[in-house]
């Protein structure tokens, strides 16, 4: 029984201790007429911006830059 509660609590620990941060945030769905919900930031921003009501929460991730792109010269 102890190798029991012992297996139980390094598994329990371990799920605890080695658990990574979230890294999205917390967002508000926001529904407009005759579009596709997105996830914004804030629900001011849907409102707005977007001119839409916020529905539900959502995992918000912002959007990664993009890289830009040498092109090649002509000669």
């Amino acid at each position: 029984m102890r190798k029991f509660v012992l297996a139980a609590a390094l598994l329990l620990a371990g799920a605890l201790i080695g658990g990574a941060p979230a890294k999205a945030e917390v967002g508000c769905l926001c529904a407009t007429a005759f579009k596709a919900p997105v996830c914004t930031n804030t629900i001011l921003t849907c409102n707005t911006k977007l001119g839409g009501a916020c529905v539900a929460p959502c995992d918000y991730m912002k959007p990664k830059m993009s890289k830009r792109h040498s092109k090649k010269k002509k000669m």
